[in-house]
C-alpha cells in the first residue's frame, strides 16, 4: 500500500474540499432548520457537481462516470463526509449494484442515473427484517409460468433512505426457499422498480434524530406488477448482489466517518486553543489536551483502516472482514470524537448556535445503518473462527 498520495489524488482531494466548503457548507444551517432542501438548491448542487466532474465519480469512465478506483473514491467520500449528509448525497455516487444492469436496463436505468437524469434508492430493510436480511417478508411471485411472465410484489419496506428524492428503487424481495446446510433459507432476488408504479405507495417515515434533510421513507407494495426484464441479475441470486454492494457501502460509511471526525476535531482544537479559563487556553489542561490527542490518534487509525481496505478492494483482495473492521472502527471513533468535542465545548456544545450538537446527533446513525456494529463484529469474529473450523 502506497501511503503517499499521488499528485492526482491531491488534486482530487483539493477539488472536493473546495466544492464542499464553497457549495455545501453555506446551506447547512438552512437544511438543519427546515429539515428540507429546496428543489432549486438540489438542482444547483447537482449541476455544479456534474460541471466539475464529481457526479457519479464511482462509475466506470466508459459509461460516462468518473472512473475513479476504490482508493480514490474513499478519499472523495472522506471529503464529502465533512458536510451535511443531505447536501453531500446530492453529489450522487449511484449504487454500485447498478453495474449489474443488463440489456434494456442499461439505457433505462444505469446510464440516465450516471448522467444525473434519474435517481436511485435501495430497499432491503423491513419492519421485521433489519440485520436478518433473509428474514424479509416482501415477496415477488410470478404471474404465470413462463420465464418472461411478470412478477407481483407484495410487502413493506422501511428505513429507505432518499426515496423521496428518487424515481426508482433497487428492490430486494423473496422469490422462494432453498435447502442449505443450515436449514431452509429464502431465495432473494433484485428488481428495478419505478416509484410511480401502480401498486406502490411511498410515504415519508418518522422523523430521525440524525441527518436532517436526508429522509427515510416507507414503501408499500400491493400487487405491484414488475416486468421480468426489470429483474436485476438472476432469480434467487440477489443475496450475492447485496454482498457485493455492502462492501462498498461499508467503506463509504467508514470514509464519511473519518471526514466528519476530522472536521469536528479541527473545530474542537480551535476552540481549545482560543477558549480561556483560569487564565489560559483550555487545551493546555490535560483533561482537554488528552481528549484532542485521543481524537487525532483514533482518526488516524480509522483513516488507515479505511484506505487499506479500499486499496485491497482495488487489488481484488479485500475480505468482508476488511470492510467490516473499517466500518466498525471508523463509525465508533466518530462517536467518541463527537462526544469528546461536545465535552470540550461544554454547555455551548449543546446549543444549536454551533454545529457540534448536530455532529453529535448525526454520528449516531453510522453505527446502525449498512450493518450495525454488532453485525460487523460478527463478520470479523466468524472469519477468525472459520480458519479453525469453527
Amino acid at each position: 500500500m502506497q501511503f503517499a498520495l499521488s499528485h492526482e489524488h491531491t488534486m482530487i482531494v483539493d477539488t472536493v474540499r473546495a466544492f464542499v466548503e464553497n457549495e455545501l457548507y453555506p446551506h447547512e444551517d438552512l437544511v438543519e432548520r427546515t429539515d428540507a432542501i429546496p428543489p432549486e438548491l438540489v438542482q444547483s448542487i447537482q449541476a455544479k457537481a456534474i460541471e466539475v466532474g464529481l457526479y457519479a465519480a464511482n462509475m466506470p469512465a466508459e459509461l460516462g462516470g468518473g472512473g475513479l478506483d476504490n482508493f480514490t473514491v474513499a478519499l472523495l467520500e472522506r471529503e464529502l463526509g465533512r458536510a451535511s449528509y443531505g447536501l453531500q448525497m446530492l453529489v450522487a455516487r449511484p449504487s454500485n449494484i447498478l453495474r449489474a444492469c443488463q440489456g434494456a436496463q442499461i439505457e433505462e436505468y444505469l446510464l440516465p442515473t450516471i448522467r444525473g437524469e434519474r435517481h436511485d434508492c435501495l430497499a432491503m430493510t423491513e419492519p421485521n427484517a433489519g440485520s436478518d436480511v433473509r428474514g424479509m417478508q416482501t415477496r415477488a411471485t410470478r404471474d404465470g409460468n413462463g420465464e418472461n411472465s411478470d412478477y407481483l410484489i407484495n410487502g413493506t419496506k422501511h428505513f429507505i433512505s432518499h426515496a423521496d428524492m428518487s424515481d426508482f428503487v433497487v428492490l430486494f424481495a423473496a422469490t422462494g426457499v432453498e435447502d442449505t446446510s443450515h436449514g431452509p433459507k429464502k431465495k432473494i432476488t433484485g428488481f428495478l422498480v419505478d416509484l410511480d408504479s401502480p401498486g406502490l405507495t411511498v410515504r415519508r417515515g418518522p422523523a430521525c434524530v440524525s441527518n436532517r434533510g436526508y429522509h427515510q421513507c416507507e414503501l408499500f407494495f400491493t400487487d405491484c406488477r414488475v416486468p421480468a426484464y426489470k429483474r436485476l441479475g438472476e432469480e434467487g441470486r440477489g443475496f450475492d448482489l447485496m454482498g457485493e454492494w455492502l462492501g462498498a457501502t461499508r467503506l463509504t460509511v467508514a470514509a464519511t466517518s473519518v471526514g466528519r471526525g476530522q472536521r469536528v476535531m479541527e473545530m474542537a482544537t480551535q476552540w481549545a486553543a482560543t477558549r480561556k479559563q483560569f487564565g489560559q487556553a483550555i487545551g493546555k489542561f490535560q483533561g482537554t489536551g488528552f481528549k484532542l490527542a485521543d481524537m487525532a490518534t483514533e482518526l488516524a487509525a480509522a483513516e488507515l483502516l479505511t484506505l487499506q481496505a479500499a486499496w485491497k478492494c482495488d487489488q481484488g483482495t479485500m475480505s468482508d472482514s476488511d470492510a467490516a473492521m473499517a466500518k466498525l472502527f471508523a463509525s465508533e471513533a466518530l462517536a467518541r470524537v463527537t462526544d469528546n468535542a461536545l465535552q470540550i465545548f461544554g454547555g455551548m456544545g449543546l446549543m444549536n448556535q454551533l454545529p457540534i450538537e448536530r455532529f453529535w446527533r448525526d454520528a449516531r446513525v453510522e453505527r446502525i445503518w449498512d450493518g450495525t456494529s454488532e453485525i460487523q463484529r460478527h463478520i470479523i469474529s466468524r472469519a477468525m473462527l472459520r480458519v479453525h473450523g469453527a
